[in-house]
């Protein structure tokens, strides 16, 4: 985590990305590595969980549906272990009660599967300035910037 007034530089900001689908996710990846962000994956909730990377990530992009954990699970694990990474949750198969219950709980996004570029780019703005904020204790740019 950053320490507070430190500018979160794309080169410093570690995004992690959880997908079961190895296209998607390899998808993902590319395009943060190419806005020049560090970028790391992993396959399941659980790999993320038992990682040593969770208090190194700036934003978590994650699917819903997956086999074990699935997105909403990880985000009340997160949470539930006083981690406040900004979420941003992808999903294939959307309804409003998940998208409630997503951003209910502190997700900065929600993304339905296929979506844009630059959708997902909106939403891992938010996320960092969200990050920045908080490392800063700005709550009046935390409150802009909670949810997209």
């Amino acid at each position: 985590m950053p320490r507070p007034g430190a500018i979160l530089r794309c080169e410093d900001t570690l995004i992690s990305i959880v997908d079961d689908d190895s296209l998607a996710r390899d998808g993902i990846q590319e395009l943060v590595e190419s806005l020049g962000y560090k970028a790391i994956t992993f396959s399941s909730a659980e790999h993320f969980l038992g990682s040593d990377m969770i208090t190194e990530t700036a934003c978590l992009i994650t699917d819903l549906q997956m086999p074990g954990l699935n997105g909403l699970e990880l985000q009340q694990v997160l949470r539930s272990q006083g981690h406040r990474t900004p979420i941003i949750l992808i999903t294939a198969y959307p309804n409003e009660n998940h998208r409630n219950r997503a951003l209910h709980g502190g997700a900065v996004g929600f993304l339905s599967k296929p979506f844009d570029e630059a959708s997902l780019i909106k939403c891992l703005t938010a996320a960092i300035k969200l990050r920045a904020a908080e490392a800063d204790g700005d709550l009046m740019a935390m409150a802009t910037w909670s949810r997209v």
